[in-house]
């Protein structure tokens, strides 16, 4: 779907990152000059991409350059850019679905997760000619824009491209590009001051007996964990937005020392915050299998609700890339039953 793709309505924001600007317009050059040819260009590769050039690969047929391989990212676990697109190229068949037709915002760290990061929405003027875009308003721009060109990442080129970016982060609203209506809905839940995932993981399983089937949990790779259902009776946005504010409420009410659906913060410490908000058309979530920028490469991770529940300390429920590839070699992509029609494999 190498072709531009416009729709109409409102374009997604984005749940605040520590250290993150928005910087929807900016177009920077990328992260660096050009690397050499060598085992850093056939590492970002992977099994899918093939050294084509000095400085280049070649991606499911693709050819795209890549710099800067030995650059470290996360520096204090000495994670390298040739490993973040080699994470991206592994994780492609699995993620690539859950982008799918989704207008995508990354979090790029040209300088790496210890240095500021910073929201990037507007496709760069310098994307390869086969990106796929979608033009979406954007009523409020800081840079007071009327529309933005959104990415839609739909191939495993993109995700390397991306990668060589230093785009670590990647969000997508509840929302689909051609139909403008949710298929998906979200609890996020976010650990006050005094709790963590674990006091996360009692709310998930408050939520999988009071909300439908087929539910899928993730781990949010920061802080927390998010329980996701689907939405496929063509009901608006802002109305799955209210009818889980409803769940969140009744939650709060019924389990008052661990459950708070305000975000007043003075009413946060101690109890996790259910953010029933995140199913505002003008917002975005952290898409599963998305890296995250902490101390370690860690990803949004689905988990099972069997991990959820035996769960005993915060590491149980914490995942680094390389164990995320190993968990969808052995156990596939935990999160197909939220998948849908539009949701075409790679």
């Amino acid at each position: 779907m190498g072709e531009a793709s416009r729709a109409s309505g409102p374009g997604p924001s984005d749940k605040s990152a520590r250290g993150t600007k928005d910087e929807s317009a900016s177009d920077p050059k990328g992260a660096g000059g050009t690397a050499t040819a060598g085992g850093g260009a056939a590492t970002a590769g992977g099994g899918a991409a093939k050294k084509s050039a000095a400085g280049a690969v070649e991606v499911d047929g693709r050819r795209l350059k890549v710099t800067n391989l030995d650059k470290v990212l996360y520096p204090e676990a000495g994670t390298t850019k040739a490993e973040v697109i080699h994470y991206y190229t592994e994780i492609a068949s699995v993620l690539l679905p859950h982008l799918t037709d989704r207008p995508l915002t990354v979090v790029r760290f040209p300088e790496g997760v210890g240095a500021a990061g910073f929201f990037s929405k507007n496709a760069p003027s310098h994307r390869p000619e086969w990106v796929r875009t979608a033009t979406l308003p954007s009523p409020g721009s800081s840079k007071n824009r009327g529309t933005i060109d959104y990415l839609v990442a739909e191939e495993r080129p993109t995700l390397v491209w991306l990668a060589n970016l230093a785009a670590i982060e990647m969000h997508t609203p509840m929302w689909r590009v051609s139909t403008r209506l949710p298929d998906l809905v979200v609890a996020d839940l976010d650990p006050g001051p005094g709790t963590t995932v674990l006091d996360c993981a009692r709310v998930a399983l408050l939520l999988r007996d009071v909300l439908p089937e087929p539910l899928c949990v993730k781990t949010s790779g920061s802080k927390g964990l998010q329980v996701y259902g689907r939405v496929d009776d063509g009901r608006e946005s802002m109305k799955v937005r209210d009818e889980m504010h409803v769940v969140a409420e009744k939650l709060a009410r019924d389990h008052p020392d661990l459950v708070v659906s305000n975000m007043r913060k003075d009413l946060r410490p101690g109890r996790v915050l259910l953010d029933w908000s995140q199913n505002n058309p003008a917002k975005t979530t952290v898409s599963v299998y998305s890296l995250r920028a902490r101390a370690a490469p860690t990803v949004s991770t689905p988990v099972t609700w069997d991990e959820v529940a035996a769960a005993r300390e915060p590491a149980d429920l914490v995942f680094t890339a390389t164990q995320v590839l190993d968990r969808v070699a052995a156990h596939g992509d935990l999160f197909t039953p939220l998948l849908g029609p539009l949701s075409a494999a790679p």
